[in-house]
């Protein structure tokens, strides 16, 4: 899941092939298959991607659980075209939307928007990619975030900081790190949440201070809870 968030695809494939070795691990599978037919489908492995998609719909056919029938259909439409690809993310995000997978959903706008932006659908494609980046960015996941702020770019668009920022000429990164300080996160916390060292996190935070005119993190929490207490709560 990390190297497909990082665009990484031939790492992704790797290791989830090697998650996949050992036919007895069950309750992994699922996932180790959904992330190695992404992977697969981004690296011209067609031929995994179809063997691999045949067994992930043999367990969610039968399981017939919400979770299986969006994440068969997101799958899928990564190895179809045309209208049937777009009726298949469709009916994915249809499907996750009024569910607590916010995951999986803010996952089938990344695909979505990627493939309306290859596409060349741009107005659409920013619509997804805009609602897959906001989503990853209240969770934390900055690898994944990155790679819809990036799709924006393609797209001739770009990514809204949170309403507590904007204005401050804040970073997407110095954005989120600003989010975490306040939620009460430690320098080594936060590093591992974005998956960067503690020093570039105090690197990026003296930068946040000067910005934003504050002295502490005591003061830059009460800063973001004046301008958007939605900003303190927890990814």
């Amino acid at each position: 899941m990390l190297y497909n968030g990082l665009a990484r695809y031939e790492d992704a494939f790797a290791a989830a092939a090697e998650a996949l070795e050992d036919p007895y691990e069950l309750w992994l599978s699922p996932w180790a298959t959904v992330e190695l037919i992404e992977a697969a489908s981004r690296t011209g492995r067609t031929d995994a991607a179809t063997a691999a998609l045949e067994r992930l719909a043999e367990g969610t056919s039968a399981s017939g659980t919400v979770w299986g029938v969006a994440i068969e259909d997101r799958s899928r439409a990564l190895l179809s075209r045309g209208a049937v690809a777009e009726a298949l993310y469709r009916h994915a995000i249809d499907r996750l939307a009024p569910t607590a997978l916010r995951l999986d959903l803010a996952r089938t706008h990344l695909l979505y928007g990627e493939w309306l932006r290859r596409e060349r659908r741009h107005v659409d494609a920013r619509q997804q990619l805009q609602a897959a980046h906001d989503l990853f960015t209240a969770f934390g996941m900055e690898g994944f975030a990155e790679r819809a702020r990036v799709e924006l770019r393609a797209t001739g668009g770009h990514a809204r900081l949170p309403a507590a920022v904007t204005g401050h000429d804040l970073t997407a990164q110095e954005a989120q790190i600003s989010q975490l300080v306040a939620q009460g996160r430690t320098n080594l916390e936060i590093a591992a949440k974005l998956f960067i060292s503690p020093s570039t996190v105090e690197y990026h935070l003296h930068k946040v201070f000067r910005k934003l005119g504050v002295k502490s993190r005591t003061q830059l929490a009460r800063r973001l809870l004046e301008t958007s207490p939605s900003a303190l709560r927890r990814a």
